[in-house]
Parts: structure tokens; sequence; C-alpha cells
């Protein structure tokens, strides 16, 4: 934490359950899953459309995959990746793998093949883990083909399925399924379970890899975060530690893609080492949640912004009960006050807001979950978690004194470097006199209090005449219009003052405002330099892979013309 801001003031007055002095032990993820093994066998870890999987299930199958790996000839050194949606397998895969010493590379199920193929050659992975379905395994069998990978493992779906589920989508003529195809590099999964326990791997937590995440790439071709075991380990605890309801009965919706950071630490790594239950999704259809929630009745909803505005657009909502839920965790992007309001007042929950990054192995700051603190925040660091402010154009000093600055993390949980990207790392890394610390690229302020408050990313902001000006904080404004769902700014060019801010709405339903109109709304609500060209009305916006808005990809449409 910045000095100027009385450190020892705020950690003595933290509100987060515990101190932010506690520290996290070095500890393997292999070890961190055989305590919740022995401690919770009996209980279950997964329910996947009504069927459920026993820790003690998942645990015999994750040892008998990495004794398969083993078989293989890999371990320490080796990578592996998970090109999976939200299924069962995709629990005794990672462990498993883990548990063999081998490091993860997570893929998205969105990918192109050009995607797939470009991050298999950059982490070197020699193995794919996916499913029979044809959404996927095409494209898994044409990367093979493509690049060096050595084996294709394919899980069935029908057999993670409750019976009847099973049993449709078995059904010849049905395309649900793809058959495998005849090649001695294919491999069913259920051929790799070697009975017995994998060979004991030495595991050293501080040094050893655990998983390669991909970052989003939206400066660049996309990079691997380096991430260790205590990485990994450490954030898991960290984030167990703020909850105040941690191993009370713990029922996790696991709708958020676990091949995705904020998932995985918050969702699996988390829910495991408490002994919870994730009860599973493979994608995010609003109506499939509530439906959801009304059947398991889960404590912790986790999300991303979009998906709590689904949510509320569901006419479904009025028919379920959302008072088993303690806790909604919105990550991934800022969350609007707007929307924090509304659905706090059509469920009687609160959305807690954290903050973190792939490069933090997820989470590095969030709200205390009892609703204290100034609105706008994301809260105060996890424990054992610094932060400071460095000025947005010299990285190596501190921001001045009440200035917004870049801000820098410091923690456990913060990577290693990225993969093959020694040169990218030390673009992000500031070593200072009080250690090594992690530049986000975001753009913030912190109060006396410690609490943080996310002003914007720096390549976002615009430039209008030589000031400053903040996409997020005119977004704000427009999304306090009642007729607008979704709203997002960009900076287009501007022969006079080099850059003016644009506004793009998605309106909500039976909305009749016009574009016009919000546009005279919108920038009499807005100072001088932020007021917008224009508010273009939109069907939709552009979002990423985990529902967040995809400015990349609206830049690259206005770009394009299409504006």
């Amino acid at each position: 934490m910045d000095e100027r801001m009385g450190p020892r003031a705020w950690r003595e007055g933290y509100r987060h359950p515990g101190h932010w002095e506690e520290q996290f032990a070095p500890l393997s993820m292999p070890e961190l899953f055989a305590r919740s093994l022995a401690d919770y066998a009996d209980r279950a870890l997964i329910d996947f459309l009504g069927r459920t999987f026993t820790y003690a299930q998942v645990g015999a199958e994750a040892r008998q995959f990495a004794a398969g790996l083993q078989s293989l000839g890999l371990g320490k050194g080796d990578r592996i990746g998970l090109y999976l949606p939200n299924v069962p397998v995709y629990l005794p895969a990672y462990f498993g793998a883990l548990m063999a010493g081998v490091t993860v590379v997570n893929f998205s199920p969105l990918y192109t093949c050009d995607e797939l193929a470009a991050q298999v050659v950059d982490s070197g992975a020699r193995l794919l883990v996916t499913l029979d379905v044809p959404q996927l395994l095409p494209s898994a069998e044409e990367v093979r083909r493509r690049t060096g990978l050595e084996w294709l493992v394919v899980a069935r779906l029908a057999r993670m399925l409750p019976f009847w589920q099973g049993l449709a989508v078995r059904l010849p003529g049905t395309g649900r399924l793809s058959p495998l195809p005849r090649d001695p590099a294919v491999l069913d999964w259920a051929r790799l379970l070697l009975p017995g326990d994998p060979r004991p791997v030495a595991i050293d937590p501080l040094i050893d890899l655990a998983m390669l995440q991909y970052t989003g790439g939206t400066t660049g071709r996309p990079k691997g975060a380096m991430l260790s075991h205590q990485n990994l380990s450490a954030n898991a605890r960290q984030v167990e530690a703020v909850d105040p309801h941690a191993h009370e009965r713990d029922v996790m919706v696991g709708v958020l893609p676990l091949f995705h950071i904020f998932a995985n630490a918050c969702v699996l790594n988390r829910t495991v080492f408490n002994g919870g239950l994730i009860a599973m999704l493979p994608r995010f259809q609003a109506e499939q949640v509530l439906a959801l929630i009304r059947r398991v009745r889960p404590t912790t909803l986790p999300g991303v912004p979009t998906m709590f505005q689904a949510l509320m657009a569901s006419p479904d909502i009025g028919r379920t009960d959302f008072s088993s839920i303690t806790t909604c965790i919105s990550g991934g992007a800022p969350l609007p006050q707007p929307v924090r309001e509304a659905f706090l007042a059509q469920t009687g929950v609160r959305i807690v807001e954290g903050y973190g990054l792939t490069e933090c192995a997820g989470v590095a700051a969030c709200s205390p979950f009892d609703g204290s603190g100034p609105d706008g925040s994301i809260g105060q660091p996890l424990p054992s978690t610094d932060l400071c402010l460095l000025d947005k154009d010299d990285p190596t000093s501190e921001a001045a004194a009440g200035e917004p600055g870049e801000l820098a993390v410091r923690g456990p949980q913060v990577m290693q470097g990225y993969w093959n990207r020694p040169d990218a790392a030390a673009q992000v890394f500031v070593d200072r006199a009080d250690g090594r610390w992690l530049r986000t690229g975001d753009v913030g302020v912190i109060d006396e209090d410690g609490f943080v408050r996310i002003v914007d990313r720096i390549k976002d902001m615009i430039a209008v005449g030589g000031f400053k000006v903040f996409p997020s904080q005119v977004e704000e404004v427009l999304l306090g219009h009642p007729a607008v769902r979704e709203a997002a700014v960009l900076g287009v060019p501007d022969a006079y003052h080099g850059e003016l801010p644009r506004a793009y709405a998605v309106l909500a339903p039976d909305s009749a405002v016009s574009a016009t109109e919000l546009t005279i709304w919108l920038n009499g609500r807005l100072g001088k330099h932020e007021r917008v060209d224009s508010v273009v009305l939109r069907e939709s916006l552009p979002h990423t892979m985990v529902g967040k808005l995809d400015r990349k990809a609206l830049r690259a449409e206005c770009l394009g013309g299409a504006v």
C-alpha cells in the first residue's frame, strides 16, 4: 500500500474477517486437494444437471488419470491442455495433471482452430483433453494434425450425464456426439485411467508451475501467465479468508467457465479447499441458472455484470427465491452502480465486487461481504496483498499525492512471469526498494481506509484536446438512464481535438428513446471534455468469452466503418 496512505492505520481497521497480516504457507495444489479428499470424501463435489459426484469419486479418477499420464511418459516440465466446457471430467483432468507434476494449460472452447493451434504451439502442450461433441472434437483433431500435439484424449459426454439425458444424446441421428477417429494418437478418456496411485512427484510450490493461463490478448497476441502451485493455492486460501460464511453449507453456482481465471480461483480452487459443492452448468443461459437456483438452493453466485443483467431481464426471476444465497460476487469487468442497486431491489441479495487479473491468479481485492465501504469501490486488498499507485507516465515513480495512478500489486498470488516472453514480463514488473510490483494497467485511487476505486484502463483512456477522459465514468452516467441496458464508450478520431468520446448503447426492451434524445440527456450531465459526439444505438454489444464487454471487438467494428 502507498506509504502516504498510512498503511498501518487502514490495516488496523481492516474490514475483512481475520487480519491483513495472515500468511499463507507454501502449499502445492495436490496437497490442497488431498486435504479436502481426506476431510470431505463422502460429500458431493459436483452436481451436473442433477447427477452428483463425491470428493472420493473425483479423487479416485484424478489419481487414475495421473497414472495414465505417467504411463505416457508425461511429468514435471510437460504441459497438457484442457479444451473443455464446464463438465465433470474437468476436475479429475485438472487435479490429475497436477498430481502427475504436469502443468495445465486452459484453452477456451470458443477458440477458432487458428487460435487453439497458436496457443498449443506457444505452450508446447503434448496432450489435449477434450469432449466428443461436434463443437470441439473436429477442431481438436485439426489442431493435432497441424501442430506437434502428440495425443488427443477424448472424454464421453454421455457418461457424465444423468441416465435419461445420457441416453438421449446417444440416440442415432441426433448429431449431438462425434465419433472417435480410429487413430492410435486419439485415446478414450476411460482407457487412459489406470488403476492404483500415480508415482509420487516432488513439487516445490514456490517454483514449479501449476498452470499456464493465457491472457485475453486485448493488447496484442495472448501471453501465457506462469502461475505456480503457491500462486493458485494461496489465492484460494485468500478468497476463502475474506468470506464470513466460510465452512458453512457451501453450494457454488458453477456457470462461469472453469477455463477462465476468475472461475479457477473463485469457483474451482476455493470451493474444493472449502469442501463445498459446485453446481455446474456447461454454459450461461439465464433461465437455466434460475432453474438451478430453484433446484439446489445455492449459497454463492459468482458472475460478470452482464450475467446479472441477463438474470434480471428474464421473466423467470419473479418466481425464483434467492433467499439461500448469502453472496453474489461480480468480477471480470466494472459493476455499474445501477446494476448493483437494481439486483438488490429485485432479489434482496447484495453483489460483492471483486478485482483481479490473470497475472494475479484471479483475485487481488474485493469489497467486504457485509456491504461496508464506499459505493463504486472494489474494496480492500486480500490478506497479504499490497497495492500502490504508480505515475501513469513514469511507472518507476509513485503517483502524485491525490492523483489517480496505475494500480500495482504485490502478493503471494502474483505470477512468476510470461511463458517464453521475458520481454513482456519486464514491461509489467517494477522493482523498487520495497519489492517487486506487478503493473495492472488499471488507473485507480486509494482512500485513507485502503479502499480502491478503479477509474479506467490506461489503454482505454481518451485524449480530448490534452485532457484525459475515462470511458467508464461516461458509461456510468449513461447507464443511469432508465432506458439503457448496456453501454460502451470509445475514442474516435477528430481533426481538432485528436479524439472525441462516442457512446454505444443497447436499450432495454420496449424503450422508445432516440439516439438524439440520449445524446442530449447524457451531455447535459457530463463535463465539457467528456461530452460525446453522439450516442449510437445498437441491437447488441460484443462480449468476450467470459461475458464482459469486448472493447477490442467493438473498436475493430468501428475502424471498419460499422459505427
